[in-house]
């Protein structure tokens, strides 16, 4: 038998809850919310997806399950029926946009969450479309926009909440509060922005890498001509294939030479011309230690980056540089090795990795560098055995997603009335109170590594060694 989380009821919800789209991400979060969401009946959930994945499971809880496509013309027409005062509009789809659904969800006087800033289909490749806006960027300004157009009270939308982007701004504050203790620095916990940027400053952060390494691996292999994953292939090729992004540190001193800054916005990141999963960085984690990651572009590099500036005036006194260092599980590299070798044109088959994986962790947390400590990673080692036995339809990779989403729904029932909210706005401690049941070991651990390590031999003339956390350094 499958053994459990403790099944606390975290919260109880009235409403009706609509899932748009139903793939690995919405199959798993249902077993949880059922488990920890009290006083919804799946006889008041409705699924509207793009496909017949997860029709089965669906089936097997008695949910009403619809493969209706979101379009444009049509996205109303279907969700108006379904959607109204008081109830949850939870968006895991690709291909429907998320700010046409989070003004939808607010006109409704609907909650709302969503993993990531999803455009329209063609949003992400568009080539009649700059780099720059169709960039993460200008997605997070397209959703904070709605707030600036409404102000920041009405129904609750979440936005980019789940593992990262979503748990790891947290995972950020955490890792803060640890370091600055160690570092004898007396913060207590800030109760505004200002405050947390005050405190990375003073404690010295020069470097957030969201330093992730998946060691699943299957039991079959990945064949010629197929994109193998542990999470959506169509949500990893899409931001994938978008331009590297990076939140653009204060104590960078090497602008990179195919490195483009927005001409609008608060500046708080840039991007590289070249997609996320041609470019790869330098990262470390406890497990796996020092890695070659992809730089793929991430909404929390850019809100963390622009969360912790500290500003005197409209001059940027302190701001640290902030990216995804992604090595997925090595099924997903041969992926996406073909996948570049193609033109980057997707290959014809997909799967989902999830009943083949035999053994494996998904190692996932924040690297704070560049402080008087080195650096210091804390986040989720959690291993395929331990995730199956928390919580059906998942491997660890999803369980470390779903439960992010768990927790910022949770969030959004408890403070239905505070307009779109980010991450790193959010009750860390809340957040990560519901999480920890579900995120294996959560460690902290220091490292002496820096991206200058057994390097000096290698053309030593394209590193700084005045500063290790320079990008210079951290870019392969």
């Amino acid at each position: 038998m499958t053994q459990t989380a403790p099944a606390t009821v975290h919260t109880r919800f009235n409403g009706r809850l609509v899932f748009v789209g139903f793939g690995s991400i919405g199959q798993g979060v249902l077993p949880l919310i059922l488990r920890h969401v009290g006083e919804l009946p799946t006889s008041r959930m409705t699924i509207i997806t793009g496909d017949d994945a997860g029709q089965a499971e669906a089936e097997r809880y008695g949910i009403t399950f619809r493969v209706e496509p979101l379009t444009r013309e049509n996205y109303r027409g279907i969700l108006t029926p379904l959607v109204g005062p008081g109830d949850f509009l939870l968006n895991l789809s690709v291909d429907v946009s998320s700010v046409a659904l989070i003004e939808f969800a607010r006109e409704r006087g609907a909650l709302y969450l969503d993993t990531c800033i999803e455009p329209w289909p063609g949003g992400y490749t568009d080539p009649n479309v700059p780099p720059s806006l169709r960039s993460n960027y200008a997605l997070r300004e397209s959703a904070l926009e709605v707030r600036r157009k409404h102000g920041a009270n009405g129904p609750t939308a979440v936005i980019t909440h789940g593992a990262n982007p979503g748990l790891v701004s947290h995972f950020v504050k955490q890792a803060l509060l640890n370091v600055a203790a160690d570092l004898g620095i007396a913060a207590g916990v800030p109760a505004t922005r200002e405050a947390w940027a005050a405190l990375a400053a003073r404690a010295g952060v020069k470097v957030v890498h969201i330093a992730e390494r998946d060691t699943q691996t299957p039991s079959v292999p990945k064949a010629p001509g197929e994109f193998v994953n542990t999470w959506s292939v169509d949500g990893f090729v899409s931001e994938g294939s978008q331009p590297a992004e990076l939140g653009w540190g204060s104590h960078e001193r090497h602008f990179p030479a195919d490195g483009r800054r927005h001409d609008f916005g608060p500046g708080s990141a840039i991007y590289l011309m070249q997609p996320g999963a041609g470019t790869k960085v330098r990262s470390w984690t406890p497990q796996e230690g020092f890695y070659h990651g992809f730089l793929i572009t991430h909404g929390e590099s850019i809100s963390i980056s622009d969360y912790y500036t500290v500003k005197d005036g409209e001059t940027v006194r302190y701001r640290p540089t902030v990216h995804y260092a992604y090595h997925p599980a090595d099924s997903a590299v041969l992926s996406v090795h073909e996948f570049a070798g193609r033109n980057w044109r997707l290959q014809e088959q997909k799967r989902i990795l999830m009943d083949e994986i035999v053994s494996g962790i998904d190692e996932l947390g924040v690297l704070l560098a560049g402080h008087a400590k080195n650096a210091y990673w804390y986040g989720s080692q959690l291993s395929i055995d331990e995730a199956r036995a928390l919580a059906p339809y998942n491997s660890a990779t999803s369980l470390q997603v779903t439960v992010g989403v768990l927790a910022g729904m949770i969030w959004a029932m408890e403070n239905p009335d505070r307009g779109v909210v980010e991450p790193d706005e959010m009750d860390f401690q809340r957040v990560l109170e519901i999480c920890m049941p579900y995120l294996g070991p959560v460690v902290g651990e220091y490292t002496d590594w820096t991206p200058l390590f057994d390097r000096g031999w290698l053309f030593p003339e394209d590193l700084d060694a005045s500063d290790p956390w320079q990008f210079k350094n951290i870019r392969v």
